[in-house]
C-alpha cells in the first residue's frame, strides 16, 4: 500500500510509539559481475537498508504510582516512555515486508517499527 502526503515540511511529523521514518538507500542497480538489475528485482530483497529522519518516542511504560485505582484520571502525570536505540542519522538494516510506503514531496519514505530493524550503523563524526 502507497500513501502520499500533501504536506511542506517534514519536521512537522510526529512518529508515535516505536515507529520510524526511514529515507531508503538506493541500492545498487548493478551486480559485481556487472549485471544491471531492474528496480523490481531491488525492491524484492527481504532485507533493506535506508537512513533514519525520525524516531518515535519509543516503548510506553505503565504508570508507577499506586495511590489511586487504573481508571481514575490522573492530573499531572506525564506518560514515559522507554526511549530506542535507533537515532536519527543512522543508517538502518531493516525488513523490507515490515515497511509501509508513503510519498512525501516526490520521495518515497518507510514507515517501519523499531522490531523489524536488525541492525544500525552509527557514523558518530557525520554531523560534527
Amino acid at each position: 500500500m502507497q500513501l502520499s502526503i500533501d504536506q511542506k515540511d517534514i519536521d512537522k511529523f510526529l512518529m508515535i510509539g516505536d515507529k520510524v521514518l526511514i529515507k531508503p538507500k538506493n541500492p545498487q542497480s548493478q551486480t559485481k559481475t556487472g549485471l544491471y538489475l531492474p528496480p523490481s528485482v531491488q525492491q524484492g530483497e527481504k532485507i533493506q537498508a535506508g537512513y533514519i529522519i525520525k524516531t518515535g518516542p519509543g516503548y510506553p511504560l505503565p504508570s508507577q504510582s499506586e495511590e489511586h485505582e487504573v481508571w481514575e484520571k490522573k492530573k499531572g502525570e506525564e506518560v514515559q516512555y522507554l526511549p530506542l536505540q535507533a537515532r536519527e542519522g543512522d543508517l538502518a538494516v531493516y525488513l523490507q515486508n515490515a515497511a509501509y510506503e508513503i510519498n512525501f514531496n516526490d520521495e518515497k519514505f518507510l514507515i517501519v517499527p523499531h522490531s523489524a530493524i536488525l541492525m544500525l550503523v552509527r557514523d558518530e563524526g557525520l554531523f560534527e
